[in-house]
């Protein structure tokens, strides 16, 4: 496994994104969580990689997730490396479990990897940035990230069957559904090969 590795934006660059509206999360979700939902997030989490996430990807991999949040993906995974990409400072918990750490924005981590990614991931994380210019942009940037047949894994809340509850978090901005992600992934050179309009289901709570 490689050594863990750090970096992260200056307090600085983190106060002026939170005045933009990014930074906040821990407060949200310290308030949205139970310590019972918690435990059951984890729970789904460890099936959810042993079962249908590590099967896909290769044990000597690098493999980057973008929006880590409390790792619980990250974590779990078996890879060569394991590299979290997220704004939070609690993002820095995660170098305990031989995690990398890079502490600055999904639009700007692939020059800091120092090698391809060959699997980026993403889990409820799309719906919180700002507008869809921001979304292409980081799309683009995790196509940069990826080595040629690299693979972005997408895990994301579909509008089209959670209907207004999608709208009851006050961190969601954007509305997907399977067709406009499809989209956007085509206009930021992806092709598609797998869809699953309909995965897990819908919790009563929502997080990145």
């Amino acid at each position: 496994m490689a050594e863990s590795r750090v970096a992260s934006i200056t307090p600085e660059e983190h106060r002026q994104m939170t005045v933009q509206g990014v930074g906040r999360e821990e407060e949200i979700y310290t308030k949205r969580f139970s310590p019972a939902e918690e435990q059951a997030r984890a729970e789904t989490w460890e099936v959810l990689v042993r079962d249908f996430l590590q099967p896909r990807i290769d044990r000597n991999a690098v493999v980057v997730d973008i929006g880590a949040g409390d790792g619980h993906f990250i974590t779990r995974v078996a890879a060569r490396r394991r590299i979290a990409v997220d704004l939070s400072p609690h993002v820095h918990e995660l170098a305990s479990k031989g995690v990398e750490i890079l502490q600055v924005p999904a639009t700007d981590f692939a020059a800091r990897l120092n090698e391809p990614a060959d699997c980026v991931f993403m889990s409820n994380f799309l719906e919180h940035l700002p507008d869809k210019r921001v979304l292409l942009e980081v799309l683009e940037e995790t196509r940069r990230a990826l080595r040629p047949g690299g693979t972005l894994m997408i895990l994301q809340p579909n509008i089209r069957y959670v209907g207004p509850a999608y709208w009851d978090y006050i961190d969601h901005h954007i509305a997907l559904t399977e067709h406009s992600l499809v989209e956007a992934l085509e206009v930021s050179g992806f092709e598609v090969v797998q869809l699953i309009a309909r995965f897990l289901p819908y919790t009563a709570k929502s997080n990145t």
